[in-house]
């Protein structure tokens, strides 16, 4: 590491021809060293004279147009002048819409999302959750059913993202403190501003891109087994559908459909869930605690900073800021949210397939397809592990499908959404290696418990006088017999 952080510091050292020297250096007043590191920016007033090959702004905006050049200084003035959290979330907005507008590679524009592509939204939405009646027993999750364009779906999943994306971005905000020598830190307030403002600008460019990019992709609220959306909405992207199925040789309508299916599952299991989104949020948060920040290259990152090329900080910070400390706690919360990620998407695929398959004839087609999407690193990893610093592992996917349908054949539909119930319930990674031991597993009945647990409340409840009543007024072969005063006797009837 550097003794000049982050690029603050002096300039370099002048040459030994003085001439050389006097172009470079700050003589007689004319010109000052570059004060913030950022390559080509210094004072005004140089040598060389305004539009000369040493002027350092003809050097850092000569080549751009007036447009340009009004966008980077509105760009640095975000980048200095924001006070918010962790992460400057206007910018990433502002980012992912311009991302966004711009088309994806392929050439395709966003557009509005008509009239008749809502209502087939609306009725493949419909008729997927009537399929879905009949192999689950968890009831509909989706209370309504949008259409939503690529700007619509950037700006309904961002404060979902920013649920996911803040445990990080603290991390690299501390980072960026504790990279300042200790001496410094205590009279170094403007400049620890500075560089929290800068880190939420990182941040902030590196979500928007992400998301504006993911935007182009998704063909819902829901590809990376998060909810994204607003609870109770099934959402679908008309536009990204045509996309996703136009080399499939699958009818238009049976890639909604399909599609709709899953969509409207995702929906069922995050609804009647309860405790299920707060589990893989904070899996996601545990992870992030256990994230150790590559404070090296935050440095480089900072002090080589130039606002005329802002997609340098995105390629600086998908380059490996992020290292997990190779800790049994860190390895733990990595397990859990790998583990809990893959069985939303295996319970996803499997209910799915077992509603496709007698109805569409490209059922298997389109699981296959899903499936190859997630294990080729799609946008949903590609993009998880550029917020995150997580990658998963597309392997744990298939493992957890096939465990969901082997208990669906040994236990019955009821039998396995039962697991739902409760997070101990469910698979571990092991059980995951071995599908066929927890299938045949006597598993632990926790309606029964919940059923004990609240018969004692209830005893813990009663008086005195609640006892003598209940014993003058019951049978000698009542269940009341069995009060505390007999609880052993009853235990030998039974």
């Amino acid at each position: 590491m550097s003794d000049t952080p982050f690029g603050f510091g002096l300039p370099p050292e002048e040459p030994e021809n003085g001439d050389e020297g006097k172009k470079k250096g700050n003589q007689g007043g004319q010109g000052g060293p570059n004060p913030f590191g950022f390559p080509g920016m210094g004072l005004p007033g140089g040598a060389g004279g305004p539009g000369g090959a040493d002027n350092p702004f003809a050097a850092m905006f000569g080549s751009m147009n007036p447009n340009d050049l009004g966008a980077a200084f509105q760009q640095l003035g975000q980048m200095l002048s924001y006070e918010g959290g962790p992460v400057n979330w206007d910018m990433a907005k502002d980012i992912a819409r311009q991302t966004v507008a711009q088309g994806t590679s392929d050439g395709v524009k966003d557009a509005s999302v008509g009239s008749s592509e809502k209502s087939a939204v609306e009725e493949a939405v419909r008729l997927a959750d009537h399929w879905l009646d009949g192999v689950t027993s968890l009831p509909s999750g989706a209370t309504t059913a949008v259409a939503w364009s690529r700007a619509e779906w950037v700006e309904a999943t961002l404060p979902v993202w920013k649920e996911l994306v803040d445990p990080v971005a603290e991390r690299v905000g501390v980072a960026m403190g504790s990279v300042l020598p200790e001496e410094m830190q205590a009279m170094a307030g403007p400049l620890l501003g500075m560089m929290r403002s800068m880190g939420g600008a990182m941040f902030g460019q590196q979500i928007g891109q992400a998301v504006g990019t993911l935007a182009g992709e998704v063909v819902g609220s829901t590809d990376i087994g998060l909810p994204l959306g607003p609870a109770g909405k099934a959402a679908l992207l008309p536009l990204n559908i045509q996309a996703f199925g136009k080399d499939l040789g699958v009818p238009a309508e049976e890639v909604r459909l399909y599609l709709a299916l899953r969509e409207a599952a995702h929906a069922r299991l995050f609804a009647h869930v309860p405790w299920l989104r707060s589990h893989l949020f904070g899996a996601v948060e545990g992870y992030a605690r256990g994230i150790k920040v590559d404070t090296s290259k935050l440095e480089d990152v900072v002090g080589q900073l130039d606002p005329s090329n802002p997609e340098q900080l995105q390629e600086a910070l998908q380059g490996g800021m992020f290292q997990p400390q190779d800790t049994p706690e860190q390895k733990a919360a990595l397990a859990r949210l790998e583990t809990a990620l893959a069985l939303v998407e295996g319970w996803v695929d499997a209910v799915v397939h077992e509603a496709a398959k007698p109805r569409l004839t490209s059922a298997d087609a389109m699981r296959e397809t899903m499936r190859r999407r997630r294990a080729s690193g799609g946008p949903a990893e590609q993009t998880f592990a550029t917020l995150v610093g997580l990658e998963l592992r597309p392997r744990r996917l298939r493992d957890a499908s096939r465990l969901w349908a082997s208990l669906t054949d040994a236990r019955g539909v009821d039998g396995r959404d039962g697991l739902w119930e409760h997070p101990d319930m469910l698979p571990t990674a092991s059980d995951l290696d071995d599908p066929d031991g927890f299938v045949h597993r006597e598993q632990l009945d926790f309606s029964e418990i919940d059923k004990m647990l609240g018969e004692a409340a209830e005893k813990r409840g009663k008086g005195p006088q609640g006892e003598a009543d209940s014993t003058s007024t019951s049978t000698p072969t009542s269940d009341s017999d069995s009060d505390s005063d007999s609880d052993g006797e009853g235990g030998a009837k039974k």
